[in-house]
């Protein structure tokens, strides 16, 4: 299949398949006559578990890893499962900052009279850094 109708079935834009290729986690499988990129159905079955995993934050280095892992039958889930704990912990890490983040924004949101006078304790939260 060409690259317009493997990103379709990935559903994943064209300029993604191409970045994907040239990072080298999937590989075009040919090229037609014309010199257009061509993949298969382990290409697309890639391209979906690339997608999947993006979607779930895991970096490329992780995909590729993820990948070569799921490839690998003589792997070892202790491996996989190291992987997406790390990404567990860069998540509930995240959350965290996020909560913080929340309650900051809510504090200066409440403390705010959104009024017509010029004072505006947000911008002065921000002034202070």
């Amino acid at each position: 299949m060409n690259i317009g109708e493997i990103s379709k079935r990935a559903e994943l834009p064209t300029k993604t398949v191409r970045y994907y290729a040239d990072v080298g986690l999937v590989k075009p499988t040919g090229r037609t006559d014309a010199g257009y990129r061509t993949y298969d159905d382990r290409a697309l079955r890639k391209l979906i578990f690339v997608r999947r995993s993006r979607a779930m934050g895991f970096s490329i280095d992780d995909c590729r890893k993820l990948l070569d892992l799921f490839e690998d039958q003589t792997r070892a889930s202790s491996e996989v499962r190291e992987i997406a704990k790390q990404r567990l912990t860069e998540v509930n890490d995240k959350l965290a900052e996020l909560q913080t983040l929340k309650k900051e924004l809510s504090m200066l949101v409440h403390s705010c009279n959104g009024d017509d006078r010029p004072d505006c304790p947000i911008l002065e939260a921000l002034d202070r850094g």
